[in-house]
């Protein structure tokens, strides 16, 4: 069982900037695809960011396009999330999740949510303005 543990989020001011971190642990396949998503309040989950082990990606949401950047230390086993010129609709539970040796068709919307088998409990980040 793969398990993946997110750092502490935390409060930042719109403008700003703040990596968060996502430890994984576990049985490990073969590859994954890796990805950041967000939840606010009423609203839906947003796929943010991916990469996939095998050489894919990495990918983004328009929403953070030139803002966020994915990466990942093979070392470590961890993923990462760069976040700046953060806004405060930027506010969210941040969510890391994986999917093992994904299928092609995956690919045709890697960040849809729908397919991912593993999930991180979650990191709260808040941006005031």
């Amino acid at each position: 069982q793969v398990r993946l543990v997110e750092s502490r989020g935390g409060s930042v001011q719109a403008g700003g900037a703040l990596r968060l971190s996502c430890a994984a642990s576990g049985y490990f396949y073969s590859t994954y695809y890796m990805a950041w998503f967000r939840q606010a309040p009423g609203k839906e989950r947003e796929g943010l960011a991916g990469l996939y082990t095998g050489g894919s990606g990495p990918h983004y949401a328009d929403s953070v396009t030139g803002r966020f950047t994915i990466s990942r230390d093979n070392a470590k086993n961890t993923l990462y999330l760069q976040m700046s010129s953060l806004k405060p609709e930027d506010t969210a539970m941040y969510y890391c999740a994986a999917v093992p040796d994904p299928s092609r068709g995956f690919f045709n919307n890697p960040l849809g949510g729908d397919a991912y088998d593993h999930w991180g409990p979650g990191t709260q980040v808040t941006v005031s303005s």
